[in-house]
């Protein structure tokens, strides 16, 4: 890999999400050649990536340019690359483009989708990660529109209409609440010529409530706004197939439908070149310390979705969500420029700053500490903190007036199929 050699110790952060920038952006002044690899030039804002997959936002609202993000760091590198492989004896990031040595490395490679080892459901569901695949479920949704507004056969073109979603975690509420509102406020204007009622929105979760993170009020706030929406909510249930038109569920019942998207859960990205014994097998997470040191090493650490640190208030590791994964990256910029004067570490203590997720216009909930919200107090907060949350002025302007014109016209102006999805059938 081509970098310039500047006799300055070299700290390498693979990773560009949340835990990867807040780390970069507080290593200014550290004395270090720094070098950022990830296999996208841009930094992603996630949770937004519903709005992009249901028209609301437009991707380049929610996704920002690393190598702008990061412009005042002096000594800073950022190479597009994918990371195959780590050699932790050797100091090295084995990559497709060439091998890099390190003498601090930083894994914030966050996590990928969990399909739970169900390789069919694996191959025609369709995951929600990514800003490509946001664009894959808005052009599936458009495409199967269109195709239905042409259809005779009544069967068929309830299979077009049916939507499932698996996992009724935030991710998965979010984007049923936006499904329901372009069922009512944009389809029947779009589509004047369909019964756009035939439009079903179903919603599966295997635990007996909706939010299962969240507390019993939002839990109960939430299926309330669901189903005011239309949103048909299955608690308790376990999807075990799908074939690209049939989903089938453990209890053996059935639902036809050209449109599953999968959100019930995540694992660790995490990298090759580790012994077994460093992971948590079942969430693919590293063993980390309370510095965030990946188990037996000191120059190694991982930060984020794929840190997995027990604590007595987190004996299960900490929630894989933004703030964990910004506060341990701003604490290890810190430690860092301890660790290059000679200084010990701080402990990472977790802030916990509430959790939220919207449902739709004027309906959201929040647990903040131990106060609880649903309504528009709580639609108001969510949409302040995320607005606040984005990266760069420009993206926090364009949602601003996306929001502001979907809000005052009852419309969402991004239903583009800029790029036709071919499901696989």
């Amino acid at each position: 890999m081509n970098l310039p050699e500047t006799g300055q110790k070299r700290v390498v952060i693979i990773g560009g999400g949340f835990a990867g920038i807040s780390l970069a952006k507080k290593l200014e002044h550290l004395d270090a050649q720094i070098v950022l690899i990830d296999k996208q030039n841009y930094h992603t804002f996630q949770p937004l990536l519903y709005q992009v997959s249901t028209s609301g936002l437009e991707p380049d609202s929610i996704a920002y340019p690393i190598r702008k993000v990061l412009k005042r760091l002096r000594n800073f590198y950022f190479r597009l690359a994918t990371v195959e492989s780590i050699d932790p004896q050797g100091k090295m990031v084995v990559t497709d483009i060439g091998n890099l040595a390190f003498d601090y490395l930083i894994m914030a490679t966050g996590t990928k989708t969990n399909f739970f080892g169900n390789e069919h459901i694996a191959k025609y569901a369709m995951p929600m990660k990514s800003v490509p695949q946001a664009l894959n479920i808005r052009s599936l949704m458009l495409q199967n529109f269109e195709e239905a507004d042409n259809c005779n056969d009544f069967a068929e073109r309830k299979a077009l209409l049916n939507f499932c979603i698996i996992g009724a975690g935030p991710t998965g509420v979010e984007l049923a609440g936006a499904f329901a509102e372009l069922k009512r406020n944009v389809f029947p204007k779009d589509y004047r010529h369909l019964n756009v009622d035939e439009m079903e929105i179903h919603l599966f979760e295997g635990a007996h409530q909706v939010l299962p993170p969240m507390s019993d009020h939002a839990s109960k706030k939430a299926a309330e706004f669901l189903e005011e929406l239309g949103v048909q909510i299955h608690l308790d249930a376990l999807a075990s197939d799908y074939d690209g038109e049939v989903l089938s569920l453990k209890d053996g019942s059935q639902l036809r439908t050209k449109n599953l998207i999968w959100t019930a859960g995540v694992k660790g990205a995490s990298i090759e070149g580790f012994s077994p014994d460093v992971l948590v097998e079942r969430l693919n997470r590293f063993k980390v310390n309370k510095f965030n040191q990946v188990e037996g090493y000191e120059n190694i650490f991982a930060i984020g979705d794929i840190a997995y640190m027990t604590t007595e208030d987190y004996p299960k590791g900490h929630p894989q969500v933004a703030q964990p994964a910004i506060q341990q990256g701003e604490l290890l910029a810190k430690n860092l420029k301890l660790i290059l004067k000679g200084l010990p570490m701080q402990p990472f203590v977790y802030k916990d700053k509430g959790t939220m997720a919207t449902i739709g216009r004027n309906k959201a909930v929040a647990d903040i500490k131990k106060l609880h919200f649903g309504g528009f107090f709580a639609w108001f907060i969510w949409m302040f903190v995320h607005l606040m949350a984005l990266v760069g002025f420009r993206n926090r302007v364009v949602v601003f007036f996306n929001w502001a014109y979907n809000y005052v016209n009852y419309d969402k102006a991004a239903r583009l199929i800029v790029r036709p999805f071919q499901p696989k059938r």
